[in-house]
């Protein structure tokens, strides 16, 4: 099943408006694979936190772009070249974001999480590099 662009940004759209406000105090856990993405807006200059789906990779992170490139907080880190990430308790500061693809991306989560994503046609994914960790 195929989902197009337009059911794809208004589910996009509730959940930036109502389920990432609830999902937010469940990300950055021990266990799961939701983390928490501060990144600064690129024209209001606002600290925004949204729910990610992140795993490591190398000397840093990959996070699944679930809704595709066009989301804000993509276009956001990519304009300021690095964001910070609350992931199982720690907080990481990342910079370098570079879009790769699922053969890359992929790999970095669970057998289970990469079932879900594959499910999904999840196509697109952003790597980050560690910068310094916050504890």
């Amino acid at each position: 099943m195929h989902v197009s662009q337009a059911t794809l940004d208004r589910i996009r759209f509730f959940n930036k408006r109502v389920t990432n406000k609830i999902l937010i105090h469940l990300c950055g856990r021990k266990f799961g694979h939701f983390a928490i993405l501060s990144h600064v807006g690129r024209k209001s200059g606002a600290l925004y936190r949204t729910p990610v789906i992140a795993e490591p990779l190398g000397d840093g992170f990959v996070i699944a772009l679930t809704y595709g490139k066009q989301v804000d907080w993509l276009k956001n880190i990519l304009a300021a070249g690095e964001c910070g990430l609350y992931w199982k308790r720690r907080e990481y500061r990342l910079a370098r974001p570079m879009l790769i693809g699922p053969a890359v991306g992929l790999p970095a989560f669970p057998r289970l999480v990469q079932a879900a994503l594959r499910r999904n046609r999840i196509e697109h994914f952003v790597r980050l590099e560690t910068e310094t960790l916050r504890h």
